[in-house]
């Protein structure tokens, strides 16, 4: 495969202005795949001024315009699904159908917001005290800087892009150095569709902070959307309070993952797989601590264990795989400390927790039982395929102990009983509750948590509000 391995500014493809590189490597082999351009200040800049010119244009278009670009850019997507999804693995090392599934969300961000382009809409009423008419209109933001983590490397790319370009906005794009290559790799293709040259600009750098603090404090920038980390999240933020930038953070998760004695076992044991084995348990919506009710646990634990044990761990381009490695040593090695706590502190193994031989950064779907509440894995995030379970007597106990942590990004629940499932999660508080199923993220819904888990939303409608501002005229006429 022939890598995109430089900085893309202005539709042209650039070494960076220090010539310095930086090595991508493949998690399943640790072999170098390709350098990749480091971008540095005067790179910025260069992006920030081709972003300036193409807004004068592009932020006039109509928005039907944009919207067949949108539509242009899915349909292109959607005829290199296979490509994307072996670029995927090959750089995050996610089996080959977990990387195609996240190619085929990413393409429906570009269908989605093609059908949302059209459908900013204001509104005209007259003003109760003085009869003046109020117009409300909504207008694009300006140059957006968005930064990507590796664990989706299209997918949190395109849930931001699409937005922007319905919004009538330029970004600069900073992917995280793990996973540049998929996020380079789409920009000929966006090109394809018809966006213009200067509209996207993709930075990857290993100089990271100095980076992004520069394009934050140019008052050109308005608006910087970030995922990741609630801590590197908390810095952005106060560098964004220079400018008074506008902010859009999803940020981390601790997930609870609630099964009560009324719940359908086997529904509850495919549910859990999903929200704790998607992407690898590399996500901040995996489930990360598990509550099962004392009357059905053990039943739980036995068939959740067997399922666990049963996946096929290897490279994840072998289609019979299903766990490929993490995307690097410093994950893994947080994994395994993270179950040796929780053995050390009394746990049950009940399948994994051994090193797997050989090159790559594999770890094994591993399911501890019994864990105890100063484990390390119950207050930060896992970020692997490891399985936290504990019991709980009734209702009114695990909704506090769901509760009790400063991130409230998504929470699964499981029952049987509609009516105390929905009173459940409006008690719970967490931006998103999956009920009687492993999965919330869709493209049509506003994807987002409370708390330290971030501000704003992507995906939905409110995923392209995010990138306007209101305005309101007050008129006689």
């Amino acid at each position: 495969m022939q890598y995109k391995n430089k900085l893309f500014i202005n539709g042209e493809w650039l070494d960076g202005s220090n010539k310095e590189t930086f090595n991508v490597l493949n998690p399943a082999s640790e072999e170098v795949l390709t350098s990749v351009a480091s971008a540095d200040v005067e790179d910025a800049k260069k992006a920030i001024d081709a972003a300036e010119k193409a807004f004068k244009e592009w932020s006039k278009t109509s928005p039907r315009e944009r919207s067949v670009i949108l539509r242009n850019a899915y349909e292109l997507f959607m005829n290199k699904i296979e490509d994307f999804a072996e670029l995927i693995t090959l750089e995050n090392g996610k089996a080959y159908a977990d990387a195609k599934g996240e190619a085929l969300y990413s393409a429906e961000f570009f269908r989605w917001y093609s059908e949302e382009a059209v459908r900013a809409n204001g509104q005209i009423s007259n003003a109760p005290a003085t009869g003046a008419r109020i117009v409300v209109q909504y207008k694009p933001i300006g140059i957006s800087v968005l930064v990507t983590p590796w664990n989706y490397p299209a997918a949190m790319g395109t849930r931001k892009i699409a937005p922007a370009i319905a919004a009538g906005c330029p970004v600069i794009i900073k992917p995280a150095s793990e996973t540049p290559l998929t996020m380079l790799e789409l920009m000929p293709l966006l090109e394809e569709a018809g966006v213009p040259k200067g509209l996207l600009s993709v930075l990857p750098s290993r100089n990271t902070s100095k980076l992004v603090d520069h394009l934050l404090h140019d008052p050109r920038v308005r608006l910087v959307s970030f995922t990741g980390s609630t801590e590197v999240g908390r810095k952005l933020l106060k560098g964004a309070a220079d400018q008074v930038l506008k902010t859009s953070m999803e940020l981390g998760g601790n997930a609870p993952l609630i099964v009560f004695d009324d719940a359908d076992i086997n529904t509850a044991v495919e549910g859990a797989l999903v929200a704790k084995m998607r992407n690898l348990g590399e996500a901040c919506t995996a489930a990360n601590r598990i509550y099962v009710h004392e009357k059905i646990a053990q039943e739980f634990k036995t068939k959740f264990s067997e399922r666990m044990g049963a996946l096929k761990v290897g490279n994840g381009l072998d289609k019979s795989v299903d766990v490929g490695p993490l995307v690097n040593a410093e994950t893994r090695d947080k994994v395994k400390y993270f179950v040796n706590d929780a053995l050390s502190k009394g746990a049950e193994l009940c399948v994994g927790g051994k090193d797997i031989d050989g090159p790559g950064f594999y770890y094994p779907p591993t399911v501890l039982f019994n864990v105890s509440d100063n484990s390390e894995c119950l207050n930060d995030e896992i970020f692997g395929p490891v399985a936290a379970i504990q019991t709980f007597k009734d209702t009114e106990e695990v909704i506090s102990r769901a509760n009790n942590t400063e991130y409230g990004l998504v929470a699964y629940v499981f029952t049987e009983n509609m009516k105390k499932g929905m009173q459940v999660c409006e008690r719970l508080d967490y931006g998103m509750v999956g009920l009687n199923r492993g999965l919330v993220s869709d493209p049509a819904a506003p994807f987002g948590g409370t708390k330290q888990s971030g501000l704003g939303r992507e995906g939905g409608h409110e995923g392209m509000l995010e990138f306007m501002e209101a305005q309101y005229i007050s008129a006689i006429w």
